[in-house]
């Protein structure tokens, strides 16, 4: 490159490739055309390559402004973000937690394990957002998040550095509405042969270990739904659709909401969760707050952190 680049040139020719013209773009910036391309000329002669190559009337990409594209979409959204954080930051003395809830932990979980965040001494801002595991990785790596909440440890290999912290385990048992408790309570867990069951979807790690239970047991279920969202695993539940696997501590909760009770617990079958960061030694004050709130109170504890 032949010098710095220069962001507002680089603007001026992501506008003309998003509207697909100079003069299109001249009218939304309120420039002379003349102005826009000369300033994209200078661009393309800093970067020593074409952006763009006429088609008759028509302008097009060349490989390099392809190229070029993707990266400048990249640019002004981080730019677009940093706008939008820096309006929006919290007040003075506030802390700011963000943090990524796997979509595969209940929320009546994600919620007792984030609540600490909230009794702290200073005032905490919590930013929270569920997704599918990967994505939550990829922006915890990048400093996006603080603190994942997943029901599995940070996988190796994946390429993200960060560390787990197992926060600990709730033993599973089996929920139903009034007429299957009726129907299936007597006889647990052999009961469950046959019975209509709805199981978490394959991206829960509980559900091998409910899997390879029902083996040990030689029962065989008939599986009538698989849920990503334990919400509405549980919705389906209410309704009678068939029996489903929860955290035992949820029981309360699940007869209060869902007007659902428990059928039996599978023994030796709990579901994990751990808090996954990318310091090792814990300093964040809510994510110190989250994990031993966790390790005291609502699961039973388990070992020190372990690095990807």
């Amino acid at each position: 490159m032949a010098g710095r680049l220069n962001y507002k040139q680089l603007n001026y020719f992501w506008r003309v490739a998003k509207s697909g013209s100079v003069a299109r773009a001249a009218e939304h910036l309120r420039l002379a055309p003349q102005t826009i391309s000369g300033q994209i000329a200078t661009l393309e002669e800093a970067l020593g390559t074409e952006l763009f190559r006429r088609s008759g009337r028509k302008l097009e990409l060349t490989p390099a402004g392809e190229l070029a594209l993707s990266y400048a979409e990249d640019i002004f959204q981080i730019g677009g973000e940093l706008e939008e954080v820096l309006r929006n930051r919290p007040g003075k003395g506030d802390v700011l937690f963000r943090v990524g809830v796997a979509d595969v932990v209940p929320k009546s979980i994600a919620y007792r394990l984030l609540a600490p965040a909230l009794t702290l001494p200073v005032r905490v801002r919590v930013v929270c957002r569920e997704d599918k595991l990967e994505r939550l990785f990829g922006e915890l790596a990048i400093h996006k998040l603080d603190l994942v909440i997943a029901d599995r440890p940070l996988p190796a290999g994946l390429g993200v550095k960060g560390y787990n912290h197992a926060l600990g385990r709730a033993s599973i048992a089996f929920f139903g509405a009034p007429a299957l408790v009726a129907r299936y309570r007597d006889g647990f867990p052999q009961s469950l042969h046959g019975a209509p069951l709805l199981m978490p979807g394959d991206g829960a790690a509980m559900r091998g270990a409910i899997v390879r239970w029902f083996s040990e047991h030689k029962i065989e279920p008939r599986v009538v739904g698989e849920f990503d969202d334990a919400a509405l695993m549980e919705a389906f539940g209410k309704a009678g659709a068939g029996i489903f696997p929860a955290p035992a501590i949820l029981a309360d909760e699940i007869r209060t909401q869902f007007d659902a009770d428990v059928i039996g617990r599978a023994e030796n079958v709990a579901a994990k969760y751990c808090a996954i960061s990318v310091e090792r030694k814990l300093t964040h004050p809510a994510v110190v707050a989250v994990s031993e709130a966790a390790r005291k109170h609502l699961f039973v504890e388990e070992g020190a952190p372990t690095p990807q």
